[in-house]
């Protein structure tokens, strides 16, 4: 059996998208897949149970990549094609079955969405892949622990919550009568001057904090975010990537809507400034309901 599976140039959309190719690993143990993803997005991927193809899809002018895609593609005959990109390609390949997601925004979870391609209500929980290569580099990274990780980055300065209360609140969740006395901190964001700038005064600020900022792929990154005895972090694709890697994590929101990218993981909770959703600026967010998110989820009993 053969899966051709399209899902998105983004990384937070691509790692929602892993609950749908853990469900159909589990539901067609036989398969082999194909997945076309965006290059922020690859890594995600590579890692995957029986990936026999990833194809990396650069944007091109007069989205002359949906031809260049469905030349990679045609020649196949799939037993099933997952668009979760709603473009007409599913329907323009050789295949028995085709799931098409809707496009546009609308209410509701991202992961909602994502599930409804394949008629799964709810959906299941995004997941994370790694190689024991990555595993084995975060441990060497990340000895011991217990370690705090701050994501103070994101694609879009709206989203970014100000240096300062990242700052304020490692200090009180660290603190010798903290729920996390003593953890080591370690700074993650993704590549680029834009990124170190936005960690940079977190970073100052904490000496002795581990500097991951750009110095990570995708899957290590993940091997670490497993590592976390909690994570806090701007809406991201980071934030995606630590709760579907188990991490404990506290996403914090203002101009972006939480009710569509909310963490989904087994301990991952989101803390929304006080305002109308999406549109309230982050300063609005203060450490404090941000500290106490925190220890109630680390106080909260695992799950069995």
């Amino acid at each position: 059996m053969r899966i051709l599976f399209v899902t998105s140039t983004r990384l937070g959309d691509a790692v929602l998208s892993t609950a749908l190719l853990s469900h159909l690993l589990r539901a067609h143990p036989e398969a082999r897949f194909t997945v076309a993803c965006g290059p922020v997005a690859a890594g995600v991927f590579q890692p995957m149970p029986r990936l026999e193809r990833l194809i990396v899809v650069e944007k091109r002018p007069l989205s002359l990549h949906w031809p260049w895609l469905w030349a990679q593609v045609v020649t196949t005959r799939w037993d099933l094609v997952v668009d979760l990109r709603a473009s007409a390609l599913a329907w323009m390949v050789p295949a028995r079955r085709r799931a098409v997601g809707k496009g546009g925004r609308r209410p509701g979870h991202r992961l909602g969405h994502i599930g409804a391609a394949l008629g799964l209500h709810p959906p299941p929980l995004p997941v994370a892949w790694t190689s024991p290569e990555n595993e084995a580099r975060a441990g060497a990274l990340m000895p011991g622990g217990p370690w705090l990780v701050l994501g103070p980055t994101a694609n879009w300065a709206g989203k970014v919550w100000p240096a300062e209360r990242f700052i304020a609140t490692a200090r009180a969740l660290t603190a010798p009568d903290g729920p996390l006395p003593g953890a080591r901190v370690a700074v993650i964001g993704g590549p680029g001057e834009t990124e170190c700038a936005m960690a940079a005064p977190v970073l100052a600020a904490l000496p002795g904090a581990l500097d991951l900022v750009g110095r990570l792929e995708v899957p290590e990154a993940a091997a670490v975010l497993r590592r976390a005895a909690l994570y806090i972090g701007n809406d991201s694709g980071l934030m995606h990537l630590g709760a579907a890697a188990g991490a404990p994590v506290v996403g914090v929101f203002g101009m972006s809507d939480a009710r569509e990218y909310a963490p989904c993981g087994p301990r991952a909770v989101a803390v929304s400034a006080e305002g109308p959703h999406g549109t309230t600026p982050m300063e609005a967010l203060p450490a404090a309901p941000v500290i106490a998110a925190a220890a109630r989820l680390l106080a909260a009993p695992i799950a069995a």
